[in-house]
């Protein structure tokens, strides 16, 4: 049951009871693809740097392992020893952008793995089945993220086909939940709400699929391409229209500044790659923008990444030391970063929480967005 606690604007400050756990939102779900984030991370790490949620994809699972083995075994928070929520996307971003050859019909999607060319064919019901399968806390409804910039009668009929999509899932689930087998009967369902960068298309969705009474409301098919500004232009259009007391997710987005910048729009669930990807490659964030630890500006440099980050990179080890690692090609360089990225943004969404609750969420997005382009000295 998702509680809209106060709003500061369009701002929301929610909470979300679930069978694994409470989620604080605004919350930032941290993205581990097949059950693990990449870069050496443990569980025991995502709980010691304030991870709430942990976000794991259907596809990947299914072709790797397997989600009937994963169910065997009790399901993924068993499998991977993680007793918080866990959110699956559905596979169908994954259909679509891996994919070299698909068919799309009315049933599902034919298309080929991306590991051995295997033919897999994935449905509204197989994609739900998977994921009642994982057990995860929140499964996510099967659809079609058209491209952004595909005709407008193209996106308005894949649009239509993904209503009809949700629908199928939402009795999918419903079945699936009732069975005595299966691994969390208590398994909510998010839509999503899709449109490219057409506002009249998007409005009409949202408004199709707020009527079906689900427990949560995504947008997806943002962050492909588009700008900035039409990103921001489509939810200041389109998120008016889904339901306000329950939790509305910005799918693969995004950096700091889209997410201060969406939670002003009444976004409070967000994921993506950016802090895990990027730490690997030794890019970091900080309130003062993203610094590139391979610089050699940071060779004999005493500081943390962060004055007065409590991560566990900036508690014990220098710059200096963290490009020597880096620079090396030593594992625990790249497992640093990816922990400070990651503690970095669990802690601005509770900075962003606090905000919210004090009414003050217009001045902190406002000199957050100014630190975020001031570089430090």
């Amino acid at each position: 049951m998702y509680t809209l606690l106060t709003r500061d604007g369009l701002a929301k400050r929610g909470r979300l009871e679930t069978v694994h756990g409470t989620i604080e939102t605004p919350v930032f779900m941290n993205v581990g693809t097949v059950g693990a984030i990449k870069g050496a991370v443990s569980t025991d790490d995502l709980k010691m740097i304030g991870t709430q949620v942990e976000l794991s994809n259907t596809y990947h699972l299914h072709v790797r392992t397997g989600d009937k083995l994963i169910k065997e075994y009790g399901g993924l928070h068993r499998f991977m020893s993680w007793d918080r929520p866990i959110l699956t996307d559905s596979g169908g971003f994954q259909v679509f952008s891996l994919a070299g050859l698909r068919k799309i019909r009315e049933e599902g999607v034919t298309f080929q793995s991306h590991i051995d060319g295997h033919t897999i064919f994935m449905g509204p019901e197989e994609s739900i089945q998977i994921q009642s399968n994982l057990g995860s806390t929140i499964a996510m409804a099967f659809d079609e993220c058209p491209s952004s910039v595909a005709e407008k009668s193209y996106i308005r009929d894949s649009v239509d086909r993904t209503t009809r999509w949700l629908e199928r899932c939402r009795s999918r689930i419903r079945e699936l939940n009732s069975l005595p087998d299966t691994v969390n009967p208590r398994q909510m369902l998010f839509g999503i709400n899709q449109g490219g960068i057409y506002a009249d298309i998007r409005i009409e969705h949202a408004k199709r699929i707020a009527q079906m009474d689900l427990d949560g409301y995504a947008v997806g098919g943002l962050a492909v391409g588009e700008s900035h500004e039409e990103m921001y232009h489509i939810l200041d259009e389109t998120v008016p229209w889904l339901p306000a007391d329950r939790p509305t997710y910005l799918m693969g987005v995004g950096t700091p500044a889209n997410i201060i910048e969406s939670v002003d729009r009444g976004v409070d669930f967000f994921d993506c790659v950016y802090p895990s990807r990027n730490g690997r490659h030794g890019h970091v964030y900080t309130h003062h923008g993203r610094l590139n630890m391979f610089n050699k500006k940071h060779e004999l440099d005493h500081r943390p990444i962060e004055e007065g980050c409590g991560c566990p990179a900036c508690r014990s080890y220098s710059r200096a030391y963290i490009r020597h690692l880096l620079k090396a090609g030593e594992m625990l360089g790249m497992r640093l970063c990816v922990l400070h990225n990651l503690y970095y943004y669990n802690h601005l969404m509770e900075e962003i929480r606090t905000a919210i609750e004090e009414g003050r969420y217009k001045a902190f997005k406002r000199s957050a967005l100014e630190a975020l382009m001031t570089p430090e000295d």
